[in-house]
Formats: C-alpha cells, sequence, structure tokens
C-alpha cells in the first residue's frame, strides 16, 4: 500500500508538469506564428516598396527608399537584399558614368544626383554594417558628378565598389571609405578631406585638383591600372593609365606604405605629408610642393623632383 501512497504524492508534481509542458507547447507555437507572420508582414513591405521604387512620382520613390531603410532596421535577414536592391536602384537612376565622362567638368555648374539617388546612398552610408554579411555596395560605372550629403554626420562606405565612377567635384570630406574600390574613377576636383582612404584599390583613377588633406591612405594602391608586357621576356615595357595627381592638394596626408609608383604629382602640395616607406619608384614630382614632408624609408628610384620644393623634408636624395 505504500506505492499507492507514492502515486497519490506524486500526482500533483505530474499534473503540474504536464500543465507546464503544456504551457512551454503552447509558447513555442505561438512564438513560431509570430515569427511566421512577422516574415510575411515585412515580404508584404518589402513588395509594395519595391513597387513604390518604379513609381513615375518622386514622393513615392522616396517613400519606397524610407520604406526599405525601415525593412533593413526590422530584419536582420533581410537587410543584405535592401543593400543590394538600394544599390543597383542607385546605378540606375543615376545614370552610366560612360555618358558623364564624355561630358568636360564645369566646376561652376557640376550636375548633381537626383535627390532619390542621394537618399538612396546616404541610406546605404548609414546603414549597420555588422548585418552585411559579405554583401559589396556596388556604386561601379555611375554618374555620381557633385555627389553629397546635406547632414553632417560622414558617411560610411567601407569596402564601396566605385570602380569607373564619375566622381568629379564630389563632397566625401570626412568619409569611411577604407579598403574602397576606386578603380579608374575619376575623381577630379572632388573633397576627399579627412576621408578614411586606407588600403583602398586607386589604381589608375584620376585625381587632378583633387582636395585631399588630412586624409588617410595608408596602403592604398595609386598604381598604374593596366602595364605592357614583352611576350618574350615578360618584362613590363610601358605602364599605362596611371595615377594622375596633377595639382591634387594633399597637405598632411598619410600616405605611409602607399603604392604610388609612376604617379604623377607634378605641382602637387604635399606639404607636411607622412610618406614613410611609400612607393615612388618612377613618380613625377616636379614642382611640387615638398615642404616638411615626410620621405624617410620611401622607394624613390628614378623619381623626377626637378623644381620640387624641399624645405624641411626628410628622406629626400641630395640634389645634383
Amino acid at each position: 500500500m505504500q506505492w499507492v501512497g507514492l502515486i497519490a504524492v506524486s500526482l500533483p508534481g505530474l499534473a503540474a508538469l504536464g500543465a507546464l509542458l503544456f504551457t512551454w507547447m503552447q509558447v513555442g507555437q505561438a512564438s513560431k506564428e509570430l515569427r511566421i507572420s512577422e516574415h510575411g508582414q515585412i515580404t508584404s513591405r518589402f513588395n509594395a516598396a519595391i513597387g513604390n521604387l518604379g513609381s513615375q512620382s518622386l514622393d513615392i520613390r522616396l517613400g519606397g527608399i524610407y520604406a526599405l531603410q525601415r525593412i533593413m532596421q526590422d530584419s536582420a535577414r533581410d537587410h543584405p537584399t535592401v543593400v543590394s536592391v538600394l544599390a543597383a536602384f542607385a546605378q540606375r537612376h543615376a545614370g552610366p558614368s560612360a555618358d558623364s565622362l564624355k561630358e568636360p567638368l564645369d566646376p561652376e555648374a557640376t550636375p548633381t544626383p537626383a535627390a532619390d539617388v542621394r537618399v538612396a546612398i546616404a541610406t546605404l552610408a548609414h546603414r549597420h554594417l555588422d548585418r552585411d554579411r559579405g554583401t559589396v555596395v556596388d556604386l561601379s560605372k555611375t554618374d555620381l558628378r557633385g555627389l553629397r550629403f546635406n547632414e553632417r554626420a560622414p558617411i560610411r562606405l567601407p569596402g564601396v565598389d566605385f570602380s569607373d565612377a564619375d566622381l568629379r567635384s564630389a563632397h566625401l570630406t570626412g568619409a569611411d571609405l577604407h579598403k574602397a574600390r576606386l578603380y579608374n574613377a575619376n575623381l577630379e576636383d572632388a573633397d576627399l578631406g579627412r576621408a578614411n582612404l586606407r588600403g583602398a584599390d586607386m589604381s589608375g583613377a584620376s585625381l587632378p585638383s583633387s582636395f585631399l588633406p588630412g586624409a588617410d591612405l595608408r596602403r592604398a594602391d595609386m598604381t598604374c591600372a593596366e602595364a605592357l608586357l614583352n611576350p618574350e621576356t615578360g618584362e613590363v615595357v610601358e605602364r599605362t593609365n596611371c595615377v594622375d595627381l596633377k595639382y591634387a592638394l594633399l597637405e598632411g596626408a598619410d600616405l605611409r606604405n602607399a603604392k604610388m609608383s609612376d604617379a604623377d604629382l607634378r605641382y602637387a602640395f604635399l606639404s607636411g605629408a607622412d610618406l614613410r616607406g611609400a612607393d615612388l619608384a618612377r613618380s613625377n614630382l616636379s614642382d611640387a610642393d615638398l615642404t616638411n614632408a615626410d620621405f624617410r624609408g620611401a622607394k624613390l628610384t628614378d623619381a623626377k623632383l626637378k623644381g620640387a620644393k624641399r624645405s624641411g623634408a626628410r628622406g629626400l636624395p641630395q640634389e645634383g
């Protein structure tokens, strides 16, 4: 009879355990249904936003962009897809750089991207980078002349693909563009003061009269985009499409360990710049202002320094 008493004592506990298990199953089912409902709502919101992007009305397109921005904030799962959609939208509506680069630069009347293009890029520039999961913001071959942002906070587009883009007269002061791809990009008269271009691929880029004071260009690749080889020996015969930095303002820029071989730096302003360890082989620094610049450890093989201002510069070869 002892076991009967034991069962009698255990029954309330078993009943409570069963009730707890049943409640847990109910909560789990409710959570699952809630997730399904949320995903369905996000899908509906996403489809509506995409439909708005195709509208002829600027206001409706802007509404679509802001709706996608909210989806990025609400759903980490959909974040990479929204990034790709917004980049593709900006590319399409800004137009191809192949057309814009045919037009000469007029600093007094530089066109600017349309409002919806600027808002799309600004949305990308203020996203949660840790949610990208390897997604690259592709703005290559895009007409982005005069691109600028109204907000004071510097934009963040690390790793962005601006290759072959037309960024003439763009205002990207303080922008985070580290490890960006700027291959063959045209940045004439662009403002990149204090920008983070550390490790950026700028091979073949055109930067005459660009504004880069205080910019971080450590380990940036500013070499020629192409090289002609001798088919018999494999040696380089000619380097083409090299970086153009004529008249560029690089005062106080950090160019440590930058790759700048064959770069055209004639009349550039490099006063106070840090070029320690930079590769400047065969570069043309004629008539450049090198006052107080630091070239210690830099590679200057066959570099042209005729007419350069050397006062206070360190690490330069003795004048012949």
